[in-house]
C-alpha cells in the first residue's frame, strides 16, 4: 500500500463519514459528497480519524488516490474550496445577474455563464472573480471554463488569469 494511503485523514468536528454499498458520503456545515468506493477498500474511523485499508495491496492501484479525494470531501465540507480569479485589460468586466456570470472581454457581445449547482461565483469588485464550492474538481473545472474564455497572451497580458498565476511574456517584433 502507499505510503498516502496509509495516512489518516483527521475528521474535524460536524463531519460525519459513512459507508455504504460502495459509496463513501461526507457530510459537513457546507454540504455533503459521495464518491464510489470499490469493495476491497475498508474505511475504519478511529479516534476521529478515518484509515483506508485493503486486504490485498497489490490488488487495488487506487488507494492513495482513493484517500486524496475521501481527505478532499472531508476538507470541501469543512472549510471550503476557493479559486480567485482576474480580469486584464481595458474594458474587461464582470458581474453578477442573478444566477448567471456575466463576462464582457472584449467580444461584440457579452459572455453570460450559467453557474453550477453547488457553486457560489462572487465579484468583489469588477476585475474580480471568486469561485467557492465543497466540491474541489467542480470548483476547478468551473475557474478553468471561465479563465477559457479568454486565457491570457503572452505580448500584453490581457486575458482571464488565475490570481496567482504569472504570465510569461513575450517580447514583441522588431521593425
Amino acid at each position: 500500500m502507499s505510503r498516502v494511503a496509509k495516512k489518516p485523514i483527521a475528521l474535524p468536528k460536524g463531519v460525519e463519514l459513512t459507508v455504504q454499498d460502495g459509496t463513501a458520503t461526507v457530510k459537513g456545515p457546507k454540504g455533503t459528497l459521495s464518491t464510489a468506493m470499490p469493495d476491497d477498500i475498508k474505511v475504519s474511523i478511529e479516534d476521529g480519524q478515518a484509515v483506508l485499508s485493503t486486504e490485498d495491496p497489490g490488488k487495488v492501484p487506487l488507494n492513495g488516490t482513493l484517500r486524496s479525494i475521501v481527505a478532499n470531501m472531508v476538507h470541501g465540507v469543512s472549510t471550503g474550496f476557493e479559486r480567485k480569479l482576474e480580469l486584464v485589460g481595458v474594458g474587461y468586466r464582470a458581474s453578477m445577474q442573478g444566477r448567471d456570470l456575466n463576462l464582457q472581454l472584449g467580444y461584440s457581445h457579452p459572455i453570460l455563464f450559467p453557474v453550477p449547482e453547488g457553486i457560489t461565483v462572487a465579484t468583489p469588485t469588477q476585475t474580480e472573480v471568486v469561485v467557492q464550492g465543497a466540491d474541489k474538481q467542480l470548483v476547478g473545472q468551473v475557474a478553468a471554463k471561465i479563465r477559457g474564455f479568454r486565457p491570457p497572451e503572452p505580448y500584453k497580458g490581457k486575458g482571464v488569469k488565475y490570481s496567482d498565476e504569472t504570465i510569461i511574456r513575450k517580447e514583441a517584433k522588431k521593425a
